[in-house]
């Protein structure tokens, strides 16, 4: 048995990737109780209202680069040529969307604080992003490249580079500059994790070359199409989503209450990351390469029987020691994280148990059964968190997103309920 768990794959991409996720937890936890520290809750609010906002716009400019760059180049990789094409064609194309959606995030920088930070002088870290944004989307193309050919190794040590650079910048910057340093470190993060990649693809792939006359957008266009429109719906409900909370919360009560919200999430971020981050690099270009459901069932069995049971444990460790972690991470005022705690572990088990079905959804171009779930968790989640939220404050958010992530679970069963009776 012991023999079999070490010979698994997704074990093994687990394994390489929890070096990079050790590194991320601990420096998220040290970045946590520095931002707790010098901004308090009111700084944690703002600075998750800023990468909510951030996460949305990259989202949008990147349309789903990512899972259609898998498939595409998972597909052809025996193929130089048409990866050369391939390649050219999404690095014109999601260059010229950045760069114009960038420059009108510079044009609009001073509205876009105005409904952010509830107030119109801190543009220039919303301007910054937007020069950025370019670069942003470079990288993510080229890692979803590393990704398609199973450069794992490559992929976890520019993430190690780049989170420890990450974590001292932003340190700097907070020490410096206080909430205006936290807000520019995050679109300062996406630069550096741009610049360490560059490092690193500049001497792989010598093949790819960008050139104007190999691009096909036609070619791909169905691809593109089905990819983006997904990506395009997740881009904006589920930033626009948290940012319409986090506004209820601080209109209720205030952004004190919204920061400790900001601060379970983070935490759940910690421990969420591991398992994310190593399916992304597992599940992904694995899925791409399936053409059958018994091969998916067959995938379903060892994601049930290896993956959700080590999640499970490691919940009961983080929940045992919650205490511990959470005088850890951060300070006094977000003490109320160790009462509410529960209702985010279950709702990231469902989440972490829907994802088994989700990659699969998003990989497929199941664009129906997409939206289905995007949409009926958006709504559910928001309209549960402003039902339960003048009762219960911020404990009425938690329990609204573990409802929402229980009915999404529920309903990707159905989905697939063939899949799993065959």
């Amino acid at each position: 048995m012991i023999n079999k768990l070490k010979n698994n794959p997704l074990i093994k991409v687990l394994s390489l990737n929890s070096i990079s996720v050790a590194v991320s937890f601990i420096l998220g936890i040290f970045s946590s109780k520095i931002i707790s520290v010098f901004l308090g809750t009111p700084g944690m609010a703002l600075t998750g209202s800023f990468r909510n906002f951030t996460s949305m716009l990259k989202s949008i400019a990147t349309l789903g680069i990512s899972n259609s760059v898998v498939k595409l180049f998972v597909e052809n990789k025996e193929d130089k040529e048409e990866l050369s094409i391939i390649y050219s064609t999404f690095f014109g194309l999601f260059l010229i969307i950045s760069s114009v959606l960038g420059i009108g995030i510079v044009l609009f920088a001073s509205y876009i604080s105005d409904f952010i930070f509830y107030k119109n002088s801190y543009y220039i870290p919303i301007q910054f992003f937007g020069l950025a944004l370019p670069m942003i989307v470079i990288n993510v193309f080229w890692t979803a490249i590393y990704n398609a050919f199973e450069q794992f190794k490559f992929i976890v040590i520019i993430q190690i580079i780049s989170n420890i650079l990450i974590f001292a910048i932003t340190s700097f910057l907070i020490w410096k500059e206080n909430l205006l340093g936290g807000l520019l470190s995050v679109a300062i993060g996406d630069v550096i994790s741009f610049l360490i990649t560059y490092i690193f693809i500049k001497n792989s792939f010598g093949y790819f070359r960008f050139s104007f006359q190999k691009m096909t957008v036609s070619k791909y266009f169905t691809i593109i199409k089905r990819f983006s429109i997904m990506a395009f719906l997740s881009a904006i409900l589920v930033p626009f989503t948290l940012i319409l909370i986090r506004n209820k919360i601080v209109t209720l009560y205030s952004t004190q209450e919204a920061g400790i919200w900001d601060g379970l999430t983070r935490l759940s971020g910690f421990y969420m990351m591991f398992f994310n981050a190593g399916l992304s690099l597992y599940y992904v270009p694995k899925l791409a390469s399936l053409t059958t459901d018994k091969e998916f069932k067959n995938e379903l069995k060892d994601y049930f029987k290896i993956l959700v049971p080590l999640f499970v444990v490691m919940l009961l460790v983080i929940f045992i020691l919650k205490d511990f972690i959470i005088d850890l991470t951060f300070t006094k005022e977000f003490y109320k994280i160790k009462n509410i705690l529960i209702w985010q572990m279950l709702g990231d088990f469902f989440r972490i148990m829907s994802l088994a079905f989700g990659f699969q959804i998003v990989i497929k171009s199941m664009m129906k059964r997409y939206f289905i779930i995007e949409i009926v968790f958006n709504a559910t989640f928001l309209i549960l968190s402003f039902l339960l939220l003048p009762r219960y404050s911020s404990e009425g958010v938690v329990q609204s997103y573990f409802l929402a992530s229980l009915l999404c679970f529920f309903i990707m069963i159905f989905m697939f309920r063939r899949v799993i009776r065959n």
